[in-house]
């Protein structure tokens, strides 16, 4: 099997590089190891960046998001039992973001896909990827019990932190940069209505936690919890009650309880790989960078990854020029780390840590003030948080 561009992974980097590519009249394939069942259900980010929402409308897939996503033009930031809210339009000349959950992505794109783009092989393993200095890279996989190789012109590694693409760069050629972060988040999903029509992110001597959503009828909360904790140790009735606590406000907001659905926690951790081009294999995504929760922006980097390689690869196309595919790395790496910044800025503000000091407390508090009462401080949250440019 021979194309121009095989991806390996069909999350949404991966099915939206296939989509951005065929439109651009490149052909590619998709190699995924799971079943499509699996990667339609697969729960992840839910809050798509201004520049996302806008890529996926350029692309002609954004039909069901545009009537079923949430539109959210700002955040409440709570802390001391005081609330405030950050109006991102009004502070960044227009900007919001979209509340549409990953799952409702990926089904968009694998049904496009299917309809109109190149093949998608599902349960298909990447089991290496070889020549990757070479001007024929190629990824060997298994699909349907038998071992095929995929020739390319280029690799895109799209799939994951413990996919196989990463691995075909070089360690002596790799720096990476990573902190591990001594908690986790406690996610429910829940049968009730958000308790507020935006998301909550609440500052609280107990810890963090975050009011989300993923519908007008379903609700996606989070607690702050130690790192290594058993989602399966919370009770239902010890979750609710915890995080009324940590919502709790001067005025008669109250938190509306309902069935909790599914428990999970997700580790905290930040993590970049340094580079993430190796001759024509390409990282991107979770491959080469991993962000903390807080400030939503995995998927949204994800995005941008595909949007700079799908932009150079077509740029080679019409000119000639391989100058873009060159800059792959440096022009990625500079929003990764913005990404970084400001997702470590959001969680060092929110979390408290174990063992956090009554001077630690304190700053926290006067961060979240300044935020509250400088415009300044409150457009950098707003700027960060609606996401950076994609160019």
């Amino acid at each position: 099997m021979r194309t121009t561009v095989g991806i390996i992974g069909a999350g949404p980097a991966g099915l939206l590089l296939a989509r951005l590519l065929h439109n651009a009249g490149i052909d590619s394939v998709v190699l995924e190891s799971r079943d499509r069942a699996y990667v339609e259900q697969r729960q992840r980010a839910g809050i798509l960046e201004q520049g996302t929402v806008d890529v996926l409308r350029a692309a002609g897939a954004a039909e069901r998001m545009d009537r079923e996503g949430l539109r959210h033009d700002g955040i409440e930031l709570r802390y001391a039992k005081k609330r405030h809210r950050v109006d991102f339009p009004a502070l960044t000349g227009g900007r919001s973001v979209m509340v549409y959950a990953q799952t409702e992505v990926c089904k968009d794109l694998i049904a496009l896909q299917l309809k109109e783009g190149g093949p998608l092989l599902f349960e298909a393993e990447a089991l290496a990827v070889e020549g990757a200095d070479t001007e024929s890279p190629s990824v060997r996989f298994r699909h349907e019990g038998r071992e095929s190789v995929l020739e390319c012109d280029y690799v895109v590694g799209c799939d994951g932190f413990w996919g196989v693409a990463r691995k075909a760069v070089p360690a002596e050629l790799t720096r990476v940069f990573e902190r591990t972060y001594p908690f986790g988040w406690l996610g429910i999903l829940a049968d009730v209505p958000p308790s507020h029509d935006e998301l909550v992110y609440a500052r609280h001597d107990r810890g963090f936690a975050l009011l989300s959503m993923r519908s007008p009828s379903v609700s996606r909360l989070y607690l702050q919890v130690p790192e290594g904790t058993d989602a399966e140790e919370w009770g239902d009735e010890e979750i609710w009650a915890e995080l009324e606590r940590r919502f709790e406000t001067e005025d008669d907001w109250r938190l509306e309880r309902g069935p909790i659905t599914q428990k999970s926690v997700t580790p905290m951790r930040s993590y970049v790989h340094e580079p993430m081009r190796h001759g024509r294999l390409f990282l991107a995504g979770d491959a080469a960078h991993i962000v903390p929760p807080t400030g939503a922006k995995g998927l949204n980097l994800a995005v941008g990854d595909v949007v700079t390689f799908a932009r150079a690869l077509t740029h080679q196309k019409e000119t000639g020029s391989a100058e873009l595919l060159d800059a792959y790395s440096e022009t990625c790496l500079r929003r990764v780390w913005q990404a970084e910044r400001f997702s470590y800025d959001m969680t060092t503000l929110l979390h408290r840590a174990p063992g956090a000091t009554p001077f630690e407390d304190r700053l926290q508090l006067a961060r979240l003030e300044r935020i509250a009462s400088s415009r300044a401080a409150e457009t950098d949250l707003a700027e960060g948080y609606t996401g950076f440019p994609l160019h």
